[in-house]
């Protein structure tokens, strides 16, 4: 037993001492930012571990639009929150039909297209984005969030596809028998069977396509232009363009536009984790 105790405890130290770190390096740029968005203006790069007189006046600024590079501040949170929700939404269709016609259906060539389409993962996403944006001409699309929203879909989907097949596959296929012996159609199938026992990896597929559009600021500065239609992390890179770039108002927004992926990430954390892991381990 003590011999038990003492592994158990020496087992925590390094879990300790490798969780301690990474959990510090982690935390410290969240820091930065709390402390650059509850510092006042020119003291923010004072080197203060704590600002000497903490004020909320910048997210007053920020949510007021009172400086000019924020504008159309809320015009542009519209658009990521837009943009996010569309693109996580019509991730879900394709990649939920895709994945019950490959994994239930049989569809000839299913698999085929499956691995093809997971293929294009071994081109990194920045490196098609100059394709995209003279794709993205030539069909007139430019400076239109559907350009954004359908490059975005087009990256997401295969992954997606790829963890609901996965998690499809380990759905009992007698439930479909019982079903068609019933005398259900495909559709029913897919509605009244398939959709509510892969509601944790739905959620998981969802979220994941959602944060990924979210955080997207390649394709949408290249795809998109005007101050009304760019997503809010674009946005964001106007602050940069002068020399004395307010870094406390910078921080601020960023500080806001990071709750509401973080808030939707750990509601649905338990979906993500189910969910990815889904037919990772064959019985």
């Amino acid at each position: 037993m003590k011999r038990w105790s003492l592994r158990a405890v020496t087992t925590e130290a390094k879990l300790l001492l490798i969780g301690l770190p990474v959990l510090l390096w982690t935390l410290i740029p969240v820091y930065h930012m709390v402390l650059f968005a509850l510092s006042p203006k020119d003291s923010a790069t004072s080197g203060r571990l704590w600002p000497k007189s903490p004020t909320l006046d910048n997210f007053r600024i920020v949510f007021e639009r009172k400086h000019f590079y924020l504008d159309h501040f809320w015009v542009q949170l519209g658009n990521s929150l837009l943009i996010a929700v569309s693109v996580g939404a019509l991730t879900l269709i394709v990649a939920t039909c895709a994945a019950f016609a490959i994994s239930r259906l049989k569809v000839r060539g299913g698999r085929t297209v499956l691995n093809m389409a997971l293929v294009t993962y071994f081109i990194p996403a920045a490196f098609l984005a100059v394709p995209m944006y003279k794709t993205m001409g030539n069909y007139g699309m430019l400076n239109s969030q559907w350009s954004l929203i359908l490059a975005m879909v087009t990256i997401a989907s295969p992954y997606c596809i790829w963890v609901l097949k996965q998690a499809s596959d380990k759905l009992p296929f007698e439930l479909d028998e019982a079903a068609k012996m019933d005398g259900a159609s495909a559709l029913q199938l897919f509605r009244l069977v398939y959709l509510p026992l892969m509601v944790p990896s739905l959620v998981a597929v969802g979220t994941y396509a959602l944060l990924l559009a979210w955080n997207e600021y390649l394709y949408a500065f290249l795809l998109l232009s005007n101050d009304r239609s760019v997503t809010l992390a674009v946005a964001l890179g106007n602050f940069l363009a002068a020399d004395d770039s307010p870094w406390e108002l910078l921080m601020t927004t960023g500080l806001i536009y990071a709750l509401p992926p973080a808030a939707i990430y750990y509601t649905f954390k338990r979906y993500m984790v189910s969910g990815l892991t889904a037919g990772a381990v064959k019985s």
